[in-house]
């Protein structure tokens, strides 16, 4: 046996006018007050933003596309998304609303930052750039002769949740040439 305290949050009226029902919330906590209670079901309300924050980060700003190698990487590449959301919102006013056929119209200084980066293309010109990085004069130096090409880096992949699948196993690749077509 599991001791806790359920809670059960009642909803006098819904925006939608639907009728609402009872909402059943666990905590495994046994000596709940009032303003445990109260505490309680507002996290459970802000946890719907926190999830679709995380939704934003990995749909909109691409949180997941890179093949991560370490979890230090993931910590900064989690930061460096956070700074980029960040300086979306003071370009508001320099971007174009460009919105789908389903969006409504919004003012420039209300825009999301989904509809600042659809128009980065157009930003990007006007941004200040003080210098761009030298080029190499000459080709780098590759790998050394005579040494063969490794296996790939191990990454790790970021943590999201799927259906379960087959296992993925890392298969050498035959030795045996392939035959040439002629003619």
């Amino acid at each position: 046996m599991i001791e806790g305290t359920v809670i059960r949050l009642q909803v006098e009226h819904l925006p939608s006018g639907a009728t609402p029902k009872p909402v059943w919330l666990w905590w495994s906590g046994t000596d709940a007050t009032t303003a445990d209670v109260d505490r309680l079901w507002q996290v459970f309300l802000r946890r719907f933003d926190i999830e679709r924050t995380f939704r934003l980060f990995k749909q909109t700003l691409g949180w997941t596309c890179p093949k991560i190698r370490t979890p230090e990487a993931a910590d900064r590449w989690t930061w460096l998304i956070l700074a980029v959301f960040t300086r979306l919102r003071p370009a508001r006013p320099l971007a174009a609303d460009l919105r789908r056929p389903w969006e409504r119209p919004s003012p420039p200084d209300k825009l999301t930052p989904a509809r600042v980066r659809r128009d980065f293309r157009h930003l990007r010109p006007k941004a200040a750039c003080p210098a761009e990085a030298p080029k190499s004069s000459r080709p780098g130096p590759g790998r050394p002769s005579g040494r063969k090409n490794a296996w790939p880096t191990p990454r790790y992949d970021v943590h999201t949740v799927g259906k379960p699948g087959p296992s993925k196993r890392r298969t050498k690749k035959s030795t045996t040439p392939r035959p040439r077509r002629t003619g």
